[in-house]
């Protein structure tokens, strides 16, 4: 059996360009839950943490992050 997890706010890696300089996510997030991976050099997030509140849907250049409230908290 195979479980799929479906995290409500998605990084785009192919869209990202984090690991080109930009930070515009991680300097818009109030709750300071998005950081830049080591490993790919692109954004990633906290999930748990992250309160969808949006700016860093609403700000990223390249439209690489989607944030899917839960129906629960709309």
């Amino acid at each position: 059996m195979t479980h799929t997890i479906d995290f409500p706010v998605k990084v785009n890696l192919e869209s990202c360009i984090a690991d080109k300089g930009c930070t515009v996510c991680i300097d818009v997030c109030p709750l300071d839950v998005l950081a830049i991976d080591p490993a790919t050099g692109k954004a990633t997030m906290k999930y748990d943490e992250c309160w969808y509140c949006l700016p860093c849907e609403k700000d990223c250049p390249t439209q690489a992050i989607r944030v899917d409230i839960p129906y629960l908290l709309r």
